[in-house]
């Protein structure tokens, strides 16, 4: 990652523009897998707004070798920005174009921690049986689903009821927040006494 000398205000605008933000709605259905994702548009159109309000902006640019740079950069001149490379499974302008469309969405989704996701009014994270049975409406384009908290929690209390292979089922069925993935195998390395 690249940054600015100092970050002080790009981050104080970056907290306030995730506080503004809501989920991103998912708008598309990919052909191939029958799950629905978030557009590179509905993405765009559901950040822009808030991140002029910020004082934000982000720019993408292809770069390299199938690379593409995203920058996050503020009013004060402040930026962050990373680089990553996709290998496009065609290398015609079709699969580069898709494979670009792919890259930003992700990318933007990272660097801007975006929630994409459908609203189910908490009723698959209740169900006692979703843990490991993930609704395919919430699934990504590799196939996986995001863990909910309530998945989390649920995960959690499983293993010290236990059910010691449950963390790896979890972290092979789900996608999952860095920090909750250090945790679970944090978890499964000391047996389980770690709160």
């Amino acid at each position: 990652m690249k940054t600015s000398e100092s970050i002080t205000a790009i981050s104080k605008a970056l907290i306030e523009f995730q506080g503004r933000m809501v989920k991103v709605t998912k708008d598309a259905v990919n052909p191939h897998f029958k799950n629905r994702y978030a557009s590179l548009s509905q993405i765009i159109e559901a950040v822009q707004k808030p991140l002029n309000e910020c004082g934000l902006a982000v720019i993408q640019l292809p770069a390299g070798d199938h690379e593409l740079e995203t920058i996050l950069i503020h009013t004060s001149g402040e930026f962050i920005a990373e680089t990553y490379r996709m290998t496009p499974q065609r290398d015609d302008p079709q699969g580069l174009g898709s494979a670009i469309t792919y890259q930003r969405r992700y990318a933007l989704g990272a660097v801007l921690c975006l929630v994409i996701d459908e609203d189910d009014d908490a009723e698959k994270a209740s169900a006692p049986e979703s843990l490991l049975q993930p609704d395919r409406s919430r699934y990504y384009d590799d196939g996986r689903e995001w863990m909910t908290e309530a998945q989390m929690n649920k995960t959690i209390e499983r293993f010290q009821n236990g059910e010691t292979d449950i963390i790896d089922k979890a972290i092979g069925t789900f996608k999952m927040r860095r920090e909750w993935k250090e945790r679970l195998l944090s978890l499964r390395g000391n047996g389980g006494n770690n709160g």
